[in-house]
This record gives structure tokens, C-alpha cells and sequence, in this order.
């Protein structure tokens, strides 16, 4: 593996005051390096997507740092988190979050608004095998394939990270190894460091790194010496 790209020291996430208080997370650390391919795993309420929140710059800690690619993302104002958020950082989410008015080839377009250098958006949706349908609206398309668009979106920005949020919580099985696949392939074969956040301790078979999380806290931290392929697993 790489130099380390990600830390997170002593940090703690509270939500509300007083009798109201929430712990979302509780003196979490760990490290995370260039070219990983790392899933966060735990139940619903375990910390999990807070920790994605911090990492993707949004959300912030109470105390503790988060340090990403040597920049303390933890103690940046708000147009420094918007440009780390552009600069830094590929989303993908459970629901896709494409503008149902726009085609697959102007939802990948897009990211032109927010990045200057952004990868031609033809290009991101043949590296994700979907150029023939450049031209199709998202209601035309299945979730898999759509889910394949919001990849190809956060491709265009040449992110350093690509962070996944249960990225395949809301395909069938045979469609999340197409995803996944993708997703792992990015990390083998470009070198682009992977996070997901999953409940499916399934995925976590194929991953380099293992952060399980529980109540808030991180209760392991497995290093996989010898992942399996997404198709080698039992879904």
C-alpha cells in the first residue's frame, strides 16, 4: 500500500446538549492508505456515516482531527470544506441523486460547475460501460445503471477518495457485483483509495482493510491480507 491518506485521531461527534446529548462517535482512530480499498462496517446507529460525513467535509468534528492527504479537513471554514469537497472527494450514495430532467452524459457534465479540470464526461460513462447510454434520462434506466451514472459523476471529478454510502443498498445482488466490481477495479487498476460504508459484512470479504464499528466507537481494525474478488463472494 501507499503513504497514509486518511487520520482520524481522538474524534468525537456529539450531537444536541444536555439530557439531549447524542454521541455519534467516540474517540474514533484510525488510518487509511493511497489506494485502499477500506469498508467501514457495522449496523444502523453504529457511527459509520458520521464518519463518511467528516471525511467527505460534510460534517464536522466536536473535538479530535481529521487529516486528509495532509490538510486538517477537521478545523477548515466552510469555502475551504466546499473546495476540499470539490477538489478531494468523489460522493456515492444509496439513491442516486441524479437530476431526473438531465440525461446520463449532462448528470456526468455537471461536475464542470464545481471542478475546472474536470475528465470528459463521454469518457467517465465508458469507463463505467455505459456510453451507449449517453443520451437516456434516469427513468430510463435501472437502478444498477443509474448507480453506474453517479459513479461515472464522481470519476469526472478525478477525485482522490471515492467515499460510498451503502453505494449498492438499493440493487439486487447480481447488480451490486457489477457495482462493486467497478468500484474495486478503480482501487486495483487506478489506484484510487475506496471507502465504503456498509452493513453487509459480505463486501467486507473484498476489502484491504476492515474498520468495524459499533455504538460509535471502532471495535476492530482488520487488515484483509488476501481479499477475495466480488465474484468469489456468496451473495
Amino acid at each position: 500500500m501507499g503513504k497514509t491518506i486518511v487520520e482520524f485521531k481522538n474524534v468525537v461527534k456529539q450531537y444536541g446538549q444536555g439530557e439531549g446529548m447524542q454521541l455519534a462517535n467516540n474517540d474514533v482512530n484510525f488510518t487509511i492508505d493511497e489506494g485502499e480499498f477500506v469498508v467501514i462496517l457495522g449496523q444502523s446507529g453504529a457511527g459509520k456515516s458520521t464518519v463518511l460525513n467528516m471525511l467527505g467535509g460534510m460534517d464536522t468534528p466536536t473535538s479530535g482531527t481529521v487529516t486528509v492527504a495532509g490538510q486538517d479537513v477537521s478545523s477548515m471554514k466552510d469555502k475551504e470544506l466546499s473546495d476540499y469537497r470539490a477538489s478531494t472527494i468523489g460522493f456515492i450514495f444509496q439513491f442516486y441523486n441524479l437530476l431526473p430532467s438531465l440525461t446520463a452524459l449532462e448528470n456526468v457534465a455537471l461536475v464542470r460547475n464545481i471542478v475546472k479540470e474536470a475528465r470528459d464526461p463521454m469518457e467517465m460513462l465508458r469507463a463505467v460501460g455505459l456510453a451507449d447510454h449517453a443520451k437516456k434520462f434516469p427513468s430510463q434506466m435501472s437502478g444498477g445503471e443509474q448507480q453506474r451514472v453517479s459513479i461515472a459523476r464522481a470519476l469526472a471529478k478525478d477525485p482522490k477518495i471515492i467515499l460510498g454510502d451503502e453505494p449498492t443498498g438499493a440493487l439486487d445482488s447480481e447488480t451490486g457485483v457489477i457495482v462493486l466490481e467497478l468500484l474495486a477495479d478503480l482501487c486495483r487498476k487506478d489506484g484510487k483509495t475506496v471507502v465504503l460504508v456498509t452493513h453487509n459484512a459480505d463486501i467486507a470479504r473484498c476489502a484491504d482493510k476492515v474498520i468495524r464499528m459499533k455504538n460509535g466507537k471502532v471495535r476492530e481494525i482488520r487488515i484483509n491480507e488476501s481479499p477475495v474478488s466480488v465474484r468469489e463472494v456468496e451473495w
